[in-house]
């Protein structure tokens, strides 16, 4: 890990900021920002004999500065990924500097401090840290950051501070939170409810005396609104993705649409009939309404003589996914939905689905609107365990922001889990890896390269489970 200084920022003063501004860094405002570190780190503060590192030298660096209204720069900071090659959405900020006849301006520090989270947080990282002299830890935890650790760096003094970003978490608590305290009565009614006690919180659900799996989906209203082909396709896309992750083969799909005229409502229904086609799946029957509101919800029927749980995970189990890096963001949806579906043949979508009937796992997941981790939380949860999940085991398109990534839904990306070197799942058009462990402690956490963990996702992700 590289050790991080920052700089001397002066006294908390009210700040005026029409003074300066704050901006990402052009060539020469780089050189700028580089000659002023040397002034301060190495002639006033003498803390380092040699300024320039390797990080200087990286072309994912960014580096953001204040500069006055006639483009002098104030001060500055950098930040960039902490690992070398693929960036795993761990990064770090450094450097943070400011003039000495700037440091009454007021707030020209914490403001570049600010705009590095702010900077992070739109670059998808999802550990941010610094390391800064003891003298600004008081300035750092104002600002919102934590402490995790202490080193010294040639005999001064520092902190390890961390930025909370809690994406991952957010996500987890709008997606699936509620489920629990909504639906969780349902149990009460019936020991088939919700999937009985051993599918409860699963993808799909077996219909008690058959053979036969049911999944539903409702698309939101916004999606249909905005993009009505892409809604039909993914209303199919993700209920024979719930049939898939319990090694159902889907037999007929059935939907439920309300469309404010009868355009929408066609454009709706062309995208499910294209992805029906797609998946060679029927669609049996449904219901439509014109002149309301946006709605749509498809139900996906399957069938399976052995339904594989999403709640069969045991401690020590490995945790792997399976997804296609096929594709691009879906037009409009950019960071948050990854088509890699629509440009598949038939063939390749209907084997895709057939993995883990073909596998057979002790668990499996479809990755959901929760995400890669989030889903991962479900499954954990389900299965009364926990699990440390590596990103840098995490297979993910390149130059995708990892954080986006991990909290997109990524068109087909299964979670399974098996005895250590049992994993079954391969196909010549998906990639599989083992990414982590079901551990004895609940929750999840990220297992970092230089052995931190950090928790991402708490033990009751949908609150489905008793106890």
């Amino acid at each position: 890990m590289r050790l991080e200084i920052p700089s001397l920022m002066g006294p908390t003063v009210a700040h005026d900021t029409r003074a300066w501004t704050i901006g990402r860094a052009d060539p020469r405002e780089t050189a700028d920002y580089r000659a002023l570190r040397r002034e301060v780190f190495v002639a006033e503060q003498r803390v380092l004999d040699v300024d320039h590192d390797d990080l200087d030298d990286d072309p994912r660096t960014i580096v953001l500065v204040a500069r006055s209204a006639d483009g002098r720069v104030l001060g500055g900071v950098r930040l960039a990924p902490a690992t070398p090659g693929r960036d795993i959405g761990w990064w770090t900020g450094s450097r943070l500097v400011v003039r000495r006849d700037a440091r009454q301006s007021g707030g020209i520090g914490p403001a570049l401090v600010r705009e590095a989270c702010a900077t992070a947080l739109r670059m998808g990282v999802l550990r941010f840290e610094a390391t800064v002299q003891e003298p600004n830890e008081v300035l750092f935890r104002r600002l919102g950051w934590t402490a995790w650790g202490a080193t010294r760096i040639q005999g001064t003094p520092h902190v390890r501070m961390r930025w909370p970003i809690t994406r991952i978490r957010d996500l987890v608590a709008a997606t699936k939170s509620e489920l629990g305290s909504l639906v969780g009565d349902l149990r009460q009614d019936s020991p088939f409810a919700l999937g009985g006690a051993e599918f409860l919180g699963d993808d799909g659900a077996p219909v008690p005396g058959t053979d036969v799996v049911a999944a539903c989906d409702a698309i939101l209203p916004a999606l249909v609104d905005r993009d009505p082909e892409w809604a039909g396709w993914c209303a199919v896309l993700v209920n024979v993705n719930d049939l898939a992750a319990m090694g159902a083969l889907p037999v007929g799909l059935l939907d439920a649409i309300g469309a404010p005229s009868p355009e929408i409502a066609r454009r709706v229904v062309g995208g499910i009939r294209s992805a029906a086609q797609a998946w060679g799946v029927p669609v049996l029957g449904g219901h439509t309404q014109i002149g309301v509101p946006s709605a749509l919800t498809v139900t996906a029927l399957g069938r399976t003589d052995a339904p594989v749980p999403g709640g069969g995970a045991r401690r020590g189990d490995d945790i792997s996914l399976t997804v296609d890096l096929h594709g691009r963001w879906r037009p409009g949806f950019e960071g948050r939905q990854w088509d890699s579906t629509s440009t598949r043949t038939g063939a390749d979508l209907r084997a895709l689905g057939s993995l883990v009937a073909g596998a057979r796992p002790a668990a499996a997941k479809d990755v959901s609107m929760a995400g890669i981790v989030g889903t991962a939380a479900m499954l954990a949860e389900a299965s009364a365990v926990g699990a440390t999940l590596e990103p840098d085991s995490i297979p993910a398109p390149d130059g995708v922001p990892f954080g986006d990534w991990l909290t997109c839904f990524p068109g087909f990306a299964m979670l399974t889990a098996d005895r250590p070197g049992q994993e079954r799942m391969t196909s010549p058009i998906a990639r599989t890896a083992r990414i982590g462990t079901a551990t004895a402690e609940p929750g999840v956490r990220l297992l970092w390269p230089d052995g931190v963990e950090t928790d991402a996702a708490c033990p009751t992700a949908t609150g489905l489970l008793p106890g």
